[in-house]
């Protein structure tokens, strides 16, 4: 394994590595508290620049979704969480993670990753928040830093090893090298086993007051993680997570007395988190006709709400280029609720396949004003200009977007992109530095740094803030070296 993929799967230190099955406060359900010496080990700081060092190294060794509504989906409810965990620093950074294997993990300095098969297995919205809170609890109890104090005698590429035996679960893989290196720390990862298996408890208690606080359904918490429970049992292929951390009969009884403990009621599932679930049930699945048919096959069942089933079948549809039909079977939806974002930002996608650029542009402004500053809508603007050779408007719109998700690669590849075909060449190489500065290609950034700082000739304001990024460029780089 190369050292950039180990540190990169290093990352994964609170990874939903059971059913992630939240749990209660520590005040309200007595729960022992672990302490929190860390600081002597490890300040808030160093933790933010580490993790954040971590990220740009893992979005450049997995594949990620660039589905702008699902990063959207995934960021606002997660933020939702963080407004009643007990997390004290809220700067979050997300990584979605295109594999169909279940999994999602937290990292030092606030970063959240999740799976797209996360949206696969858990059927409700309910349930994907269970893990999400669970994962938020990792974080607020910095159980990364917590882990180092545990293991203070071990030096920290040892501890990176140690991290590394958790690594795979997240692009649902194997890897010989990898696992040459985990078996040669045996006593040391079981160790740290013995450690996570405390986490795991503790972010089980905390991150289930915290679902129960963002107004969930405390009950969906132990039943994602029976849910999950089945898949070991059943499956002769269970999620590698599953393997290593097998849940217990006790971690699930302990989840739900905790759960029926808390007030009844609260959310379990939204329209929004079921239309998220067609877009990824559409991704992973061979081909979009067999979509419609397993859509077409749900629309036909008698019992439950048929909008999400209609959904998943109108985009399937477009996709397999049967555009009048995808326009039919959407038309109920935005009949109902013409002013949905989502059932509009669909019409736009149809639009865009059938080649109607400037009918899904018009669409799109029109959405724009009824939702100011929506991520989604703001990147399909981008987007539809530049289809339409609208270069000069789509690079206003795309500074505009990159303004507000700086940490954004795939804003910033769209960005590269649109102001190369804008002319704009010294735009060119600043953005594709961001782009390969976010994903941990270093080298490549500073290429382009160096023929920004070309192209800038004698404009001292520009050449100024190009050496500024260099110099934070040389810093991250050393960052990277000393570990």
């Amino acid at each position: 394994m190369s050292a950039k993929r180990l540190l990169a799967a290093a990352l994964l230190v609170g990874t939903l590595s059971l059913p992630a099955a939240p749990g209660a406060s520590a005040d309200e359900f007595n729960l022992p508290s672990l302490g929190d010496t860390s600081s002597s080990m490890m300040s808030r700081e160093q933790e933010y620049q580490l993790g954040r060092t971590w990220l740009t190294m893992l979005r450049g060794a997995v594949p990620t979704l660039d589905d702008p509504q699902l990063k959207d989906f995934v960021e606002e409810r997660t933020y939702r969480l963080a407004e009643t965990s007990q997390l004290s620093d809220r700067r979050l950074a997300f990584i979605l993670i295109d594999s169909p294997q279940l999994n999602a993990f937290a990292a030092p300095g606030g970063v959240v990753g999740v799976n797209g098969g996360l949206f696969l297995h858990a059927q409700s919205e309910a349930e994907f928040a269970s893990v999400m809170a669970h994962e938020l609890a990792h974080l607020s109890q910095r159980h990364f830093a917590r882990g180092l104090e545990q293991q203070q005698r071990m030096q920290v590429p040892f501890m990176t090893a140690m991290l590394a035996s958790i690594v795979l679960a997240a692009a649902g893989g194997g890897d010989a090298g990898f696992a040459a290196l985990a078996s040669t720390q045996a006593a040391a990862i079981q160790e740290q086993r013995r450690f996570s298996r405390q986490n795991e408890q503790e972010a089980d208690r905390i991150g289930l007051v915290n679902l129960e606080r963002a107004g969930y359904d405390p009950k969906s918490m132990p039943t994602m993680f029976e849910r999950l429970a089945q898949l070991s049992r059943y499956d002769s292929n269970p999620p590698e997570f599953l393997l290593t951390h097998p849940v217990s009969q006790s971690r699930m009884a302990d989840t739900r007395n905790r759960a029926d403990q808390l007030p009844a009621g609260g959310e379990t599932d939204t329209l929004e988190y079921q239309l998220m679930r067609a877009r990824v049930q559409l991704k992973y699945e061979q081909s979009p006709g067999l979509s419609a048919k397993r859509f077409r096959a749900l629309l036909d069942d008698h019992d439950g709400n048929h909008d999400a089933a209609r959904y998943g079948l109108a985009l399937a549809l477009s996709r397999s280029g049967q555009h009048d039909e995808a326009n039919e079977a959407l038309a109920p939806l935005l009949t109902e609720s013409p002013n949905s974002r989502l059932f509009n930002l669909a019409q736009i996608e149809l639009d865009t396949n059938a080649g109607r650029l400037a009918q899904a542009l018009e669409r799109t402004h029109t959405m724009q004003q009824r939702f100011p500053n929506n991520f989604p809508l703001d990147f399909v603007e981008a987007d539809l200009l530049l289809k339409q050779q609208q270069y000069a408007d789509a690079e206003r719109a795309i500074d505009r977007l990159a303004s507000r998700r700086d940490d954004d690669p795939d804003v910033w590849y769209l960005a590269a992109e649109i102001r190369g075909l804008a002319g704009n060449i010294l735009g060119v190489h600043l953005a594709r530095a961001h782009y390969f500065k976010l994903t941990g290609d270093l080298q490549q950034a500073e290429q382009q740094l160096t023929l920004a700082l070309e192209r800038a000739g004698g404009n001292f304001v520009t050449t100024s803030r190009i050496k500024e990024q260099q110099n934070a460029l040389r810093r991250q780089r050393a960052l990277v070296e000393s570990m």
